[in-house]
């Protein structure tokens, strides 16, 4: 499974996506440890996907479709700062399907939110990841800037 860039088609998660969505989010999870005993609550789960279609929520998902599969997720929130008027975009959660990795799906995903936080006006969009992430760390570097405390930020 190696798709084109051009093939990945970067929108927001629809509800009808929530069976291909949740082994994405399972990944996710898993990756950062939380699997088994340490699994987040169910709860918790339906609650983040309920609030991706609450107009009054900040936190918003899109998902990597490639020819109906879904292979990736972001998960992005907007809050206030004390540093500057413009919100602030926060990419919390990405994740790839590892049969995706290095194909252009991560960094779609990653440039689909700029242009969402863009168009929110957003002053700055940042991540950040444990700096044991190597494979991710690549891709961060090269689309983002390490400001020295592995918090990356895509300028607008």
């Amino acid at each position: 499974m190696k798709p084109e860039p051009s093939a990945v088609a970067v929108r927001p998660v629809a509800r009808a996506d929530f069976d291909a969505w949740k082994p994405l989010w399972d990944g996710y999870n898993a990756f950062y440890g939380r699997h088994g005993d340490s699994a987040l609550a169910e709860a918790v789960t339906r609650a983040t996907w309920e609030r991706f279609f609450d107009p009054a929520e900040p936190v918003h998902a899109l998902v990597a479709d490639v020819s109906g599969r879904l292979l990736g997720l972001a998960h992005y929130l907007f809050h206030r700062s004390t540093i500057q008027i413009a919100p602030t975009c926060y990419l919390q959660d990405l994740f790839t399907h590892e049969q995706a990795r290095g194909q252009g799906v991560g960094r779609s995903l990653i440039e689909a939110v700029a242009v969402h936080a863009k168009a929110a006006d957003a002053g700055r969009v940042y991540w950040h990841t444990q700096a044991t992430n190597t494979v991710a760390r690549r891709l961060y570097d090269a689309v983002g800037q390490d400001s020295g405390f592995i918090v990356y930020r895509k300028p607008l």
